[in-house]
């Protein structure tokens, strides 16, 4: 490609709306181009970037004997009324009408159409296994659309959906679907971590995140160095302790505490560690007979409440008012605790809670807490001890092979073991060897195509630009001819070479537009080309050429019969 005959849009400075550094980049290097709010035309060269994702994650799919289909990207309300999610998906869908009042939606997800193409089309066990899987914009009406194409609310995804007889056989396609993605964010040069997960609104029984590693990431994720455990804060587990509490070593005091309502400050008051002292989350949470019951979550002082396990543990709660707060325990939030509550209050404790003695709590009383606090004595055991906590680092790993670690990341693909959630819900079944009718297990395995671009940028990036890893980049090579139209040796040297790579199936861009040599490598740079080769009558007299790889701070002189050698190596061989 000729620098000349394509579309070079680079800007010196980013919209002021763009706060993450993969949003800036797109920008200025021309990637991306905003339409409206949460809405991006990729340009030509950011286009290119997208296609060479979208090839390695349909060539492993393929290789993984998936196969490619295309559904509409407007679904009938109908479906997704036989699921139930028509009212319950929220208002991250996009809900249309057509000329007839008739309702629809802009696909946020494909669970419900893949089921009925499966229902209508398979009959037998022996048309099962499948696994589907089609690369499709899909819309979803973020609240707040941002950082670009990492929460745009049209987005380029890559979702799978796999038809079985047997768990057994779900199990072995979503171990295939793991490794799988293991392989395209590898072949995509990516520094990843696939990591156990909540399902979410897709639901489901089991499912797997991978992640990006970057600072700028979402994502909280846990892992050991030691093993290969890895999962999201969310799920991650805070492992059993062993039962240390020791017996209370003095009594119960009331302390004067008339400004201090975080632990923190209540520790620093009393000259002790925070780890002694236990915070009081007050939740209200709504049963089957709709009442709502008022719960006392207890958490060590430098621990926070982990809201996914916790709507595990009680269900749908919410966390309770001021006013409810002062209905149930005559108390200002800020000094509660669980020392005294009544039988309409259910006191649940974390693990490390259950474990202590002699700690400091609220005294549901303006201005005051307890000193010395112990299970037994001064209060009941707990109702419930659970696991209810982030984990922070240095916390034990649960497989026993060492200490979790906290890093950052940014989802990029996610893997689900759906069951029957959605066969049983349309009638998606098969008659088996006997005759009867069997409910299909599923599973769902999602990437998101155009936030794998975002991602690898926050990933790779420098003061001059993007970084991207090869199996990426826009162009393998660059060649910079300095004063091209002023020297026949130059141009020579440079249209050569430029035909010598293109022969040997080196995606190469020549900078062909008499560009000072400042703004041909600044925009190389800022768009993330690999390599570059800069041809100058310089180098030309001593018969070299300057060759530099875009990951690398120093440039190397090549002669010129090396060159066409070293790029294949380097760009060829990896």
């Amino acid at each position: 490609m000729r620098a000349s005959q394509f579309f070079i849009a680079t800007q010196k400075e980013a919209p002021i709306d763009a706060e993450l550094i993969s949003h800036k980049l797109m920008i200025r290097a021309g990637l991306i181009k905003k339409l409206g709010n949460g809405l991006y035309s990729w340009m030509p060269l950011g286009l290119r970037i997208l296609r060479k994702v979208e090839n390695i994650v349909r060539d492993e799919m393929n290789k993984a004997g998936a196969l490619e289909l295309l559904m509409p990207a407007v679904q009938p309300k109908e479906l997704w009324d036989e699921t139930g999610r028509w009212a319950v998906f929220g208002p991250q869908m996009l809900k249309i009408k057509d000329r007839h009042e008739r309702d629809y939606c802009f696909g946020p997800t494909h669970e419900e159409v893949i089921t009925d193409i499966v229902r209508r089309e398979i009959n037998s066990y022996k048309q099962l296994p499948l696994n589907f899987y089609q690369i499709q914009s899909k819309f979803r009406d973020e609240i707040r659309p941002r950082f670009g194409v990492m929460r745009a609310r049209e987005f380029l995804m890559k979702d799978a959906y796999s038809f079985h007889t047997s768990f057994e056989s779900l199990e072995k396609t979503y171990a295939q679907m793991h490794q799988t993605y293991s392989q395209i964010f590898t072949r995509l040069g990516l520094k990843f971590r696939a990591v156990k997960a909540d399902s979410g609104a897709i639901g489901g029984d089991g499912s797997q995140e991978f992640h990006v590693l970057a600072d700028s990431g979402e994502d909280a994720l846990a892992y050991c160095e030691n093993s290969d455990y890895a999962a999201n804060v969310e799920l991650a587990e805070a492992a059993m302790q062993v039962n240390t509490r020791t017996a209370p070593s003095y009594a119960l005091k009331e302390v004067e505490t008339p400004k201090q309502t975080q632990c923190a400050d209540v520790a620093k008051l009393l000259g002790l560690s925070i780890e002694c002292t236990v915070k009081a989350v007050a939740l209200v949470v709504k049963n089957e007979s709709t009442n709502e019951q008022f719960y006392l979550a207890l958490l060590r002082g430098d621990h926070h409440l982990n809201e996914v396990k916790t709507a595990k543990l009680l269900g749908d709660f919410r966390f309770a008012t001021e006013e409810e707060i002062r209905a149930h325990l005559n108390c200002p939030p800020g000094f509660i605790g669980p020392v005294g509550v009544g039988d309409q209050v259910t006191v649940i404790a974390d693990r490390a809670v259950a474990n202590m003695s002699d700690f400091v709590c609220g005294a549901n009383k303006p201005k005051y807490h307890l000193q010395y606090v112990n299970f037994g004595r001064d209060l009941p055991e707990p109702s419930v001890v659970a696991d209810i906590r982030n984990v922070v680092a240095g916390d034990a790993s649960p497989d026993g092979k060492g200490q979790l670690k906290l890093c950052r990341g940014i989802e990029v693909g996610h893997i689900f073991q759906l069951r029957h959630k959605y066969a049983k819900a349309m009638n998606a079944t098969y008659l088996d060897e006997n005759g009867q009718s069997q409910v299909m297990e599923m599973g769902c395995y999602g990437i998101g195509v155009s936030r794998i671009v975002g991602a690898a940028i926050e990933q790779g990036n420098d003061e001059k630009g993007i970084i991207f890893p090869l199996s990426m980049a826009p162009f393998a090579l660059v060649i910079c001819p300095i004063g091209m139209d002023k020297s026949e040796a130059v141009k020579n040297t440079a249209e050569k070479l430029y035909e010598d790579c293109k022969k040997a199936g080196i995606d190469v861009l020549l900078d062909d537009r008499n560009e000072r040599p400042g703004v041909m490598f600044a925009e190389s740079d800022l768009m993330g080309i690999a390599h570059r080769v800069v041809i100058g009558d310089r180098g030309l007299a001593e018969g070299k050429l300057e060759y530099k790889a875009r990951a690398e701070s120093a440039a190397q002189m090549l002669g010129l019969k090396d060159i066409l050698a070293k790029l294949t190596a380097v760009i060829l061989d990896k």
